[in-house]
């Protein structure tokens, strides 16, 4: 029996069409963007976003880049410079600070960020990096709320800032150990959250970025081992209309560098509708990340698709039998390299033995939970 959900219940499950939104009848399997390409925001979603060519000194791409948003996790990038800050061009981080300074720059741990936040004079910090860096938009966290390192206010263009400090002008200590530390962004986040979301997606390696969500719509993160998140102050609730900084819209950051000699710094700043799932949130800031212009980038080949149901494992091969390498974020759409025929997958009263791999995640999920009207992929090549 072919296992395909009804035209009516495939609607509903598919994640956004070619401009992001929900309706009917919105294509399942969107084609990678032209390197030509501008900014496309999805239906719903606020922005601010920027694209600095190192080479030609320009940018490639602006909107609304001195709009400020809550900045998340990428606030860690000032807590981490401020940390190597006047340390001297042969300095080394002793390795019980490379203990914490480098889960926090690789995989968002909050633990570490916390400590030093709380050790090293809070709002402080960023007052600090505001002096240095010459920051025009940012600011510490609304009064009340100075615990909340996360809510520190921060856009786009201070983030392209930051980063050309750190390629341009930082001791090399400090620019090889950042950047490093970025390169090495582990799929799944300390909180179990899956990071590889906007650059890390749409464009192949070499890339370095920091990454940040926050929104209490969010599943708990399933990334990797299954795992209970932890309340943390980047993802605690706040009463709406605080300062000039929306902290009620679930936020969704993806910044970094990307291409061979760090080409271009992108830093793109997403808020959603309240409500929105972590897979829908991952999905639309995907398409428009895919949507710009970002000289130097080597695009992901394949085809997105749109998935349905919670949890779906991600196998190392077109098999049930071996643990899963890691699970997806539901309803997310995921990049389809080449499909192939497996191991008989039963969703009653659906039945498909067609697995799709996903070349991000070195893996396969069954062609079952993919939104495609067959059981083959139309388009996409046997592997």
């Amino acid at each position: 029996m072919r296992r395909r959900l009804l035209a009516a219940a495939a609607a509903l499950l598919l994640i956004g069409g070619a401009a992001g939104s929900a309706a009917a009848g919105a294509p399942a399997r969107q084609p990678v963007q032209p390197a030509t390409a501008s900014v496309e925001v999805p239906a719903g979603v606020s922005a601010g976003v920027a694209v600095f060519d190192r080479q030609t000194g320009t940018f490639t791409e602006q909107l609304n880049t001195s709009t400020r948003f809550r900045s998340a996790s990428v606030v860690k990038l000032l807590l981490a410079l401020d940390y190597l800050w006047g340390r001297g061009p042969g300095y080394t981080v002793p390795a019980a600070d490379r203990a914490w300074l480098e889960p926090m720059l690789r995989s968002s741990n909050d633990n570490a960020a916390n400590t030093y936040w709380s050790d090293n004079g809070g709002t402080a910090i960023i007052t600090r990096m505001v002096s240095r860096l010459g920051l025009k938009d940012t600011a510490v966290p609304p009064t009340g709320l100075e615990g909340y390192w996360g809510y520190t206010a921060l856009s786009a263009r201070d983030t392209v800032t930051i980063y050309r400090y750190l390629l341009d002008s930082a001791p090399g200590p400090v620019r090889d150990f950042v950047m490093g530390n970025l390169r090495q962004s582990t799929r799944c986040a300390s909180d179990g959250f899956d990071q590889h979301f906007g650059l890390a997606g749409a464009f192949e390696k070499p890339w370095a970025v920091k990454q940040g969500w926050a929104g209490t719509s969010y599943e708990k993160g399933t990334c990797g081992p299954v795992r209970t998140a932890t309340a943390t102050p980047a993802a605690s609730p706040a009463p709406a209309g605080a300062a000039d900084v929306d902290l009620t819209r679930p936020a969704l950051h993806s910044t970094g560098t990307v291409g061979a000699g760090d080409r271009s710094i992108v830093a793109v700043f997403t808020l959603h509708p309240v409500g929105t799932s972590y897979g829908k949130a991952y999905t639309d800031i995907g398409r428009l990340t895919r949507s710009l212009n970002v000289p130097g980038a080597t695009r992901s080949t394949g085809w997105w698709y749109g998935t349905w149901s919670d949890h779906v494992n991600v196998r190392p091969n077109p098999s049930t039998g071996n643990a899963p390498l890691t699970q997806l974020p539901s309803g997310v759409e995921v990049l389809v390299g080449c499909q192939a025929r497996g191991e008989e997958v039963h969703v009653p009263p659906y039945t498909n033995d067609w697995w799709a791999y996903l070349p991000q995640y070195d893996g396969w999920i069954s062609s079952i939970y993919i939104n495609s009207p067959d059981n083959r992929i139309p388009d996409v090549k046997d592997c």
